[in-house]
Parts: C-alpha cells; sequence; structure tokens
C-alpha cells in the first residue's frame, strides 16, 4: 500500500518501514521543494532535444555566446568567464583533501549492522574527505538508496551500533594494514572516526527517484530526494560536530542545469533557516558539454561551488556520445584513454585553469584529481606493478596542479596519499594557469582523437566488463570488482573497482566500432583478423557468443551462479539491443534501471522493447520505476 503524505506519494509503506528517513522534517522538506521537479523535468526534455538536434544536423558542442545570458539566471556569460560573480568559499575542512574515497555506505540485502560497516571503512580509512555515494556506485535494488541514507545518519549521530561496528571494524583494518604495510594506521579508532570529512554525491537531474511521486503523480526526481534527505537529517550533527555540510553534483551538462540546482539548494538551505551557500558543493566534470562551459557553472552555484573533480570515465562516453553522429570520430581501446590521452588532457587543462580563476572577491576553488580504480589484491608481482601505476598517477596530477585525488578502495588511502604529504601542501589553490580561451582550436581540443590500439583484444575487454557489469548492477552491485573473463584466475592481472560510468563507456566505445567501422590496428589469430580489418557487427557478434559462454562456464567467485539464469541473461539482452540499435541509446543506466528487481527475461525484453521505441519514436527516456503500483 502506498502512502500519501505532503502531497507525495510513497510506495509499499516505506514511510513505515524507514520512519527515521522519512521524518516529518524531511517529509516537510520534500514537500517545499516537490514544485522544483517539473523545472528538472524540463531542463532534462531540453538536454535531450539538445542532443537530438545534434545528432540531426551533425554539429559539434560549441561555447556559449559571451554577450548572452546563463539560461534561467541574471547572469551575463563573459561576467561569469571574467570571474565577475561571488563564489564560494573553501571550509576549512575542505582545504585540505589530498586523498578522498568513494564508495557506498549501503550493501544490497544486508543486515545494518552488516551495511553500515561501508560507512566504518570508509571514515577509518585515513582518507581526508569520503564521498559516500547515493549515484553511481550504489545499488538501487529492493530499498538500497534509503538503506543509504539511514547508515549515514546512524554513523554521522554516532550511533551505538555503528560504533559497535566500527571497533571491531578497525581491528580488521589494522591487521591488513600490518600485513601489507608493516605497520597499524589506527591508533584510537574513535577520534579517527573524527578525522575524515563527510561528503555525499546525490543522483543526478537525469534520474528519478524509484519511491516518490509528486502530487501529479510524476516520479520525483532523485536529485530533490537525495539532496533534501541527506542535508535535512544530518545537518545538525554535522554543525554540531564543526564539520561541513558538503555534496558532489554529478552529471551537470551546462550552467543552466548548475543554475537549477543553485536554486534548489538555496531553497532547502532557507526551508531548514541555513544561511545560503552553507551547502558546498563539488561538480563532478563527466559532460563534454560542461567543458564548454566551466566558468559559467561556477558562476550559476555561486556561493555553494568549492570545486570541480575530474573524473575519466564519464567523460569518455559523454565525448563518444555527443559524437556518436560523426562517422570519423572513433575512441581507441580504453586501455588507451588515459588522462594524457588527446581530448583528455584537453580537458583536465580546462578545469585547472578555470578553478585557479578567481571570482570578484579573490577567491579560487578547488581541482581534486580522478579516480585511482586499482585494489591492492593479487599476487605480489601483479600488485606490485599496479601500485606503482597507481603512485605515478597520482604523482603525476599533483604536479598538474591537483589538490588531491580519488580512491574507490579504503586500502589505497596510505598507498597514495604520501604523495601528497611529501609535498605537504594544503592545496593548490590559486597556483598560476592562464585564463581560459574560447576559440576553435579549443573546441577541436576537446574531440582530439590521437592514434591508439584498437585491436580484438581491447574488443574482448570491453564486452566481457560491459556484460559482468550489467550482471552485477542487477544483484544490486552498481560498484564491484570486475576484469575480463580471459583474466580469472590469473592473481597477476588485478581486479578494478567499476562501477556505472565504466560499463557506460564500454557500451559507447563498442558501439562506434561496430556502426562507424573502427579499422583494427592488430593482427588475431583466434578470430582471423588482421590489422586493416574494419570491426563488424558481425564480428562483434561472434565476440559476444565468446564472451558471454566464458562468463557462463565461471566459477561462483567471478559470476554468481545463481545470476547465469537470472540477471546474466537479462545484461546479455540490453548489451545487444543498445550495441543493434541505429539510435545509440543516451545512457546504458536506463536500460538496467528499468529492470531493477526484475529477473524473468521476457518481463525484460517488454521494458526494453518499450524503451528503445520511446526513445526512436518520442525523443524521450523512460526513467521512472515501472514497479510502482498505483
Amino acid at each position: 500500500m502506498n502512502n500519501l503524505t505532503n502531497n507525495l506519494t510513497i510506495r509499499d509503506n516505506l514511510q513505515d518501514i524507514y520512519p527515521d528517513v522519512y521524518t516529518a522534517e524531511a517529509l516537510s522538506a520534500l514537500s517545499t521543494l516537490a514544485p522544483f521537479n517539473k523545472r528538472i523535468k524540463e531542463v532534462m526534455d531540453t538536454r535531450m532535444k539538445r542532443r537530438a538536434a545534434r545528432q540531426q544536423t551533425q554539429t559539434r558542442i560549441t561555447f556559449l555566446d559571451p554577450e548572452s545570458t546563463i539560461p534561467g539566471t541574471t547572469i551575463k556569460v563573459q561576467d561569469a568567464r571574467d570571474g565577475n560573480f561571488e563564489g564560494g568559499i573553501v571550509p576549512s575542512d575542505l582545504q585540505r583533501q589530498w586523498i578522498q574515497g568513494t564508495g557506498p555506505a549501503a550493501k544490497p540485502n544486508a543486515s545494518v549492522e552488516n551495511s553500515i560497516r561501508n560507512v566504518a571503512y570508509a571514515l577509518l580509512s585515513g582518507a581526508d574527505g569520503w564521498m559516500f555515494d547515493g549515484e553511481d556506485a550504489l545499488g538501487q535494488v529492493t530499498t538500497m538508496s534509503l538503506d543509504n541514507q539511514r547508515n549515514l545518519k546512524l554513523a554521522i549521530h554516532k550511533d551505538p551500533l555503528f560504533l559497535k561496528v566500527a571497533e571491531k571494524v578497525a581491528d580488521e583494518m589494522n591487521r591488513w594494514a600490518k600485513s601489507f604495510l608493516g605497520r597499524e594506521t589506527i591508533t584510537d579508532w574513535e577520534t579517527q572516526l573524527n578525522f575524515t570529512t563527510k561528503i555525499f554525491r546525490a543522483r543526478g537531474l537525469h534520474l528519478d527517484d524509484r519511491h516518490i511521486r509528486d502530487a501529479d503523480g510524476v516520479a520525483l526526481a532523485a536529485s530533490i530526494v537525495d539532496a533534501t534527505l541527506y542535508v535535512v537529517n544530518n545537518y545538525k550533527a554535522l554543525q554540531s560536530a564543526g564539520s561541513s555540510i558538503v555534496l558532489y553534483l554529478p552529471k551537470i551538462q551546462t550552467a543552466e542545469e548548475a543554475g537549477v540546482w543553485n536554486k534548489l539548494l538555496s531553497a532547502l538551505e532557507s526551508h531548514v533557516g541555513l544561511e545560503i551557500g552553507t551547502i558546498k558543493v563539488y561538480v563532478l566534470v563527466e559532460q563534454l558539454e560542461a567543458t564548454h562551459q566551466l566558468m559559467e557553472i561556477r558562476a550559476a552555484l555561486g556561493k555553494h561551488f568549492v570545486g570541480y573533480n575530474t573524473g575519466r570515465w564519464d567523460y569518455i562516453n559523454s565525448v563518444s556520445d555527443a559524437m556518436a553522429w560523426d562517422k570519423t570520430f572513433i575512441n581507441p581501446n580504453i586501455e588507451a584513454i588515459t588522462m594524457t590521452y588527446g581530448y583528455m588532457r584537453n580537458y583536465e587543462d580546462r578545469v585547472r585553469r578555470a578553478v585557479n580563476t578567481p571570482d570578484v572577491n579573490g577567491n579560487f576553488a578547488l581541482w581534486q584529481g580522478g579516480m585511482e580504480p586499482n585494489i591492492p589484491v593479487g599476487s605480489e608481482e601483479g600488485v606490485s606493478a599496479s601500485m606503482k601505476k597507481a603512485v605515478a598517477g597520482a604523482e603525476r596530477e599533483q604536479r598538474e596542479g591537483a589538490s588531491g585525488k580519488w580512491v574507490a578502495h579504503w586500502k589505497m588511502v596510505h598507498i597514495v596519499r604520501p604523495v601528497w604529504e611529501k609535498v605537504g601542501q594544503a592545496n593548490q589553490l590559486g597556483r598560476a594557469f592562464p585564463r581560459l580561451t574560447y576559440t576553435q582550436q579549443d573546441a577541436d581540443g576537446l574531440i582530439l582523437i590521437e592514434p591508439a590500439p584498437t585491436d580484438i583484444r581491447g574488443a574482448r575487454n570491453l564486452l566481457s566488463v560491459a556484460l559482468q557489469y550489467g550482471n552485477a548492477f542487477g544483484q544490486g552491485m552498481q560498484a564491484a570488482a570486475l576484469k575480463p573473463a580471459d583474466f580469472f584466475g590469473n592473481d597477476d592481472i588485478l581486479y578494478l573497482m567499476e562501477d556505472m560510468a565504466t560499463g557506460e563507456i564500454r557500451l559507447s566505445i563498442l558501439w562506434e566500432w561496430a556502426h562507424k567501422g573502427a579499422i583494427l590496428t592488430e593482427d588475431d589469430s583466434e578470430t582471423g583478423t588482421k590489422a586493416g580489418d574494419v570491426f563488424s557487427e558481425a564480428l562483434y557478434e561472434t565476440l559476444r557468443d565468446q564472451e558471454y559462454d566464458k562468463l557462463l562456464k565461471a566459477s561462483n567467485k567471478d559470476v554468481f551462479d545463481s545470476s547465469k539464469t537470472t540477471t546474466l541473461p537479462i545484461a546479455l539482452e540490453i548489451a545487444d539491443t543498445y550495441m543493434q540499435s541505429e539510435v545509440k541509446p543516451p545512457w546504458f543506466i536506463d536500460l538496467l534501471n528499468i529492470n531493477l528487481n526484475n529477473t524473468d527475461l521476457d518481463v525484460a525484453k517488454r521494458r526494453i522493447r518499450l524503451y528503445m521505441d520511446t526513445l526512436v519514436n518520442k525523443g524521450a527516456r523512460i526513467t521512472e520505476n515501472l514497479d510502482f503500483a498505483d
């Protein structure tokens, strides 16, 4: 039975099951902010229309007219570029963020005591900050988004249950540290819990919440729900502890969308009695269009904005999607697209220049570097090689001007953090870089393809991990340690932490290869292909069958046996539909989301067909929970 409260509909008695999350104060705030749902749906519709227009007219993303005004604001574009706006001040607990860990605060289908261990690992890790993920790394099966909120509230309020778990986890972490690092890393676990700045990543504007509808019966934007529940349930405890209220905002494509976030956060602050600008936000630069509007996005977020993060996977996916119409734009093997590759190098440079442009008060912003996906688990040789690579990557980012970086696992904190410890500089705010320019050469650099391997090994890696990720998603694990099936059992090849972003890019690149005719650069004896051959759809189908068969034959360690007749066939159906469609789907996650909590392949096929028909015929996405009963 659904609950109707504060002009909102909450499904399946969840208000009664999660009264600690859906508190009276939280529901009041959600009701107040629910009118933003219409505006969010409008900007998402505008986003899809822009995308369709680019595909139809075969045009690139361009810079804004400097004489124009950022839509939805009164800010002139040229003023934003010149720093003629009042930005945010970086608070004391964000001044030093050498290492930020990332990961969800909950586990699928787990008790609170087991699930909340994720938070204990994070807050005892020694990371300067931890981005508790409500988006790409958080599973969305059953009620995981609410479990995530519950666990964070218990931890932030230092509930006895959390403290009991944390004490046990501290012992486990010290045993590992002594064996791997030769020393314990936690001296006083209760004091250590206060070290790490707590940060929350809300879901993007493009996603809907699975559990709440507004007064018009429309799925409430997940952004509204996530930000509201986290802030309302925790702002008092955070402030009492002397901590900032900090969010990461994902998938922003334009300054107009940033302006919607700014108004939403300001309304939330006003509702609970906080001064405007109290909530601080980092923005993940994950979209090609955003790199054309970096100063504009800073200006649109005003006093809330404190920094940018340069990811890798989502950004590659956005470039691939924006250039889907261009038959000449073909990415190489994913392994070749590092942060020093062509368009990635230019993207990173624009971010560091944007944050080091002062606002009207002379304030700069932070640049947090990208993700380190390695995990120090494997053979001695494999771990040693991967850790050297991880440290070298961190050293490069520090030299380039990053004030810190991300790691995907707590075990990486004390391996990578010494890079910044040795330098000893809290941050690199205000480091001198040239001001941003807005020339055709700048725009060309943001889609610069450079020669790199495009081969069958790369295709197998893309396909195997894409299928495994789709399967993990269906199991409730949006963050999963994966590697291509050919390397199962080979401890010299480490598992990497994969989340939704890595799933997205793997299918995007494969789609490019199959639909644009990528030219292979290497011979492959197993398939009989030669350098110079075209990667065809028939070749994709051959590889698909082979890689899927390997997953069916894999051990339970790498592919759960129970998934081989449930979620894995659905992952295959989704990947196949995506790959065979002439119209490139905008998001892999859409097709996964509409099949959450479903293990019936026939139902999945109907839902996938409904989505693709809606996309092709109406130019629209399906983002609501199809299991939300009226």
